[in-house]
């Protein structure tokens, strides 16, 4: 699978706060409701919203509406592709032996 460089920046822009780390974490037991992420944050409204927005954009998290307020659950698509963005970054070929030495001028 051929990864494209702006998604799995993306990925890894999400995980890359602790509270977007904290929000997954509570994710992980099931959808959330926005309210519910505000209280066990403890931050403002517009801070929830702009870690929600860059969860949702790396398609990690996936928002729903229901009346005024926004759900919030794990996507398992985007999970799956997350963690293809590690094995692939992480995997070492097995045919890799020696490295190769840069030689200047």
């Amino acid at each position: 699978m051929e990864l494209e460089a702006r998604h799995v920046v993306a990925v890894f822009k999400a995980f890359g706060d602790e509270n977007r780390i904290r929000v997954l974490q509570m994710l992980c037991s099931g959808e959330k409701c926005a309210c519910k992420l505000l209280e066990e944050l403890n931050v403002t409204q517009p801070t929830l919203s702009h870690h929600m927005k860059i969860l949702c954009d790396s398609g990690v998290v996936v928002g729903r509406k229901e009346g005024k307020w926004m759900y919030y659950s794990i996507s398992e698509a985007g999970a799956d592709y997350a963690k293809t963005c590690i094995d692939a970054l992480t995997n070492v070929s097995p045919d890799a032996t020696e490295t190769e030495l840069c030689h200047v001028g």
